[in-house]
């Protein structure tokens, strides 16, 4: 007897974020933040010390970060996009599940539902810099320090 194989797809929305996600959103920001910028940065004492869960999730709720945020979700919440009029202003997916299109899912939505046309990213992420240009985003002249430290920012554009 033989078996067939059959792919199922999964099914995922992007829906909007809300204060029952944050220990999540806290939890994805926090771990991609370190994985990312702590070879950049190389500031343990920020890293390991004032970026903590319940600091990240307090911070959200307090600033309303999540009322302009967007999540997505197939039963687990795998990566976020934060949006303010035409900017992304942030952009993460969990590290155990990058490399599925998430981050692409997430991108692509927020240039369909909202008029975004530019963001900001560290000029040493490389990786994001590729990501980004990949979805039709492209360096501009305009760089800036990072706020508290030596590191520069650059600025992309649609």
């Amino acid at each position: 007897m033989s078996r067939k194989s059959i792919k199922i797809k999964k099914t995922y929305i992007i829906r909007s974020a809300t204060e029952e996600d944050i220990s999540r959103i806290a939890e994805i920001l926090v771990f991609a933040k370190r994985m990312k910028y702590r070879s950049i940065f190389k500031d343990d004492v920020y890293a390991f010390g004032e970026l903590q869960v319940l600091s990240v999730a307090e911070k959200y709720i307090e600033n309303g970060f999540i009322n302009n945020m967007f999540l997505y979700d197939d039963g687990i919440i795998k990566g976020l996009i934060r949006i303010d009029k035409d900017e992304i202003l942030e952009l993460y997916v969990d590290h155990f599940f990058q490399g599925q299109g998430i981050g692409s899912e997430l991108i692509e939505y927020a240039k369909e539902n909202f008029q975004v046309s530019f963001l900001w990213t560290i000029e040493k992420n490389t990786d994001a810099i590729r990501f980004y240009e990949a979805h039709g985003f492209h360096l501009t002249d305009n760089r800036k320090l990072e706020e508290g430290t030596t590191e520069y920012i650059v600025m992309m554009r649609k």
